[in-house]
C-alpha cells in the first residue's frame, strides 16, 4: 500500500441515527479524524460535519481499518458512550483474515502494549511499562494461505488487534506496518469492525448494529 493519502470518495454510509448519535460505516483508507497538515484534512469527522454540524467525536480507527464507528450528536451522548467506553461496557467485534493457518480454534491474548515512540505510530509489548491489551480471538474459517478470524478486543490500546495478530505468528494480511512478505502483498488492511454494542443514551436499553465484512 502507497504511503501517499488518497482517502476514497466513496458517499457516506450511515448505518443508524437518531437525536443523539450517529453510525458509520467506515471505509478503508479514510482517516477517521485529521492528521498533521493540510494533507490530511479529508477525514470522516470532517464529512459528517457537512451533515450534522454538531457532531461529536467519541472513538476513532485506524485510517487503514474499515468498519462501524460512533459519532455523538449531543454532549450528553458523548459523555454517557464514552464512559461506557471508560468502563469497557461496549462490546465490539472484528472480522480479520490473517496470514497462515491457527492452529488453535480460540485463544486470548494477554500482552501489554505501548508506543515506540521513535517509529511511531508502531506500537510493540512491553511487559514492564506497557498498558494492559487483551483481545479474544476465534478461528471462523481456513483460506488457502490464511485464517479467517474474530476477534474481541477487552481493551481499547492503539494498534492492539494488529500487534497482538502478529505476536502469535498470524499478522493480519495488508498490514503496512507489522506484516512483512506475501503477508503484506493485498491491496488493504483485512481488518472489519463488523459490530458494536452498547448501551442507548436516552434510556439506557441495549442496542447493537452489524455490517457485512467487505472482504
Amino acid at each position: 500500500m502507497s504511503n501517499i493519502y488518497k482517502p476514497p470518495l466513496d458517499p457516506l454510509d450511515i448505518i443508524y441515527e437518531d437525536a443523539e448519535f450517529v453510525i458509520v460505516n467506515k471505509p478503508s483508507g479514510l482517516l477517521s479524524v485529521p492528521g498533521k497538515g493540510t494533507d490530511l484534512s479529508d477525514c470522516l469527522l470532517e464529512r459528517l460535519k457537512l451533515i450534522f454540524p454538531d457532531v461529536l467525536l467519541i472513538h476513532r480507527l485506524d485510517r487503514d481499518t474499515s468498519g462501524l464507528i460512533i459519532f455523538a450528536l449531543t454532549k450528553f451522548s458523548q459523555r454517557h458512550i464514552s464512559l461506557q467506553f471508560e468502563k469497557r461496557q461496549i462490546k465490539k467485534t472484528y472480522v480479520a483474515d490473517v496470514w497462515g493457518k491457527v492452529g488453535e480454534k480460540r485463544g486470548v491474548i494477554n500482552l501489554p502494549l505501548i508506543v515506540d515512540w521513535p517509529n511511531r505510530p508502531i506500537q510493540h509489548v512491553d511487559h514492564e511499562i506497557g498498558k494492559e491489551a487483551i483481545t479474544e480471538w476465534k478461528v471462523q474459517r481456513y483460506n488457502k494461505v490464511s485464517t479467517r478470524v474474530k476477534l474481541s478486543p477487552k481493551t481499547g490500546r492503539s494498534h492492539q488487534l494488529r500487534v497482538h495478530m502478529k505476536e502469535i505468528g498470524h499478522p493480519i494480511l495488508g498490514d503496512p506496518f507489522y506484516a512483512t512478505g506475501k503477508a503484506a502483498d493485498f491491496p488493504r488492511l483485512m481488518l472489519h469492525a463488523d459490530s458494536l454494542r452498547f448501551n442507548h443514551p436516552n434510556g439506557g436499553k441495549g442496542v447493537q448494529f452489524k455490517v457485512v465484512c467487505p472482504f
